[in-house]
């Protein structure tokens, strides 16, 4: 658990895939070597960011299991093995463990939805299992965990803290009261750092530049916080993670291969992002090209 409190920088990893829309392990590894290198304390397997909702939960568990096995000593492995399925979660989260993860991120029931009550017996079950973060994402889920509801859980022994997509006043009261908080917002998890005492950040933006933000959360460098905050914009132009999904192909990081019903940002939102990202060294951009990469350069698979 101290670890876990002490990890200030984790990244929401791309899941990458190949022409056929199987997992691409060999450049998973390539982009989970490339977090290490660059000093991140941990990743997120099969999150938003690493499409586990597109993810079978064989290939899910698979993914987790392979990262904990080959990077567990070098870096936290954080297994979303959240769902709004009781059920399936504890069951996610026992096979997750058994695989060798060192934490969960648990995600409270979204689409159908449950009561206040009934959300906080469904946290309480997987967190009886191990370690986990729980994840405040009202966009996505349609429900806010208000303290109402975070602050009793903070009380169970397998607690970590809470991934907090509300703010930083959110942030900032939960941090007064003991409570650790990451930010789950990357354009606003620097102030969330240095202003509002947070944990750290749990990060897209670190898929592309992961050094750029490991300084974002060691320093207070406010001239680097607004450099990135115009490519942070870029990347939730659309939903995540359809930006930093092309992003990561316009520098030859992955192959151009979507998942649908992903699809690629169109050419004029490609322009934007390519004369951001070169504005950036190219020894801090993951990835070894910058193309802005044309419509029959794209494969969709399902």
């Amino acid at each position: 658990m101290k670890s876990l409190n002490q990890a200030s920088l984790i990244t929401a990893v791309k899941t990458p895939f190949d022409q056929r829309g199987d997992i691409d392990l060999d450049t998973y590894d390539k982009l989970v070597e490339r977090q290490i290198s660059a000093g991140v304390d941990g990743i997120i397997v099969g999150g938003t960011t690493g499409e586990g909702h597109l993810l079978s939960w064989e290939e899910h568990l698979m993914l987790i299991a392979h990262s904990a096995h080959k990077f567990g000593d070098r870096l936290l492995i954080v297994g979303n093995t959240g769902s709004n399925n009781t059920r399936e979660a504890i069951k996610a989260t026992e096979n997750g463990f058994a695989t060798g993860m060192h934490a969960a991120l648990q995600i409270n029931p979204y689409y159908g939805r449950t009561s206040t009550v009934g959300v906080g017996v469904h946290f309480e079950k997987v967190l009886n299992i191990g370690p986990a973060f729980i994840y405040n994402v009202p966009g996505r889920t349609g429900q806010d965990l208000t303290p109402e509801i975070i602050e009793p859980l903070a009380q169970h022994k397998h607690f970590i803290g809470v991934k907090e997509c509300t703010g930083n006043d959110r942030i900032a009261y939960y941090e007064q009261r003991g409570i650790a908080c990451w930010s789950g917002n990357d354009d606003e998890c620097f102030d969330g750092r240095h202003q509002h005492n947070s944990h750290g950040v749990i990060s897209v933006t670190s898929n592309i530049v992961p050094e750029l933000m490991r300084t974002l959360m060691d320093k207070p460098d406010s001239a680097l916080n607004e450099q990135l905050q115009p490519l942070m914009s870029w990347l939730f132009c659309e939903p995540n993670p359809i930006a930093i999904n092309t992003a990561l192909m316009m520098t030859g990081a992955v192959q151009p291969n979507f998942r649908l019903p992903y699809q690629a940002l169109t050419s004029e939102q490609r322009a934007q992002g390519l004369a951001l990202l070169e504005a950036i060294d190219a020894d801090k951009r993951v990835g070894d090209a910058l193309n802005l990469l044309a419509e029959q350069d794209f494969n969709y698979c399902y």
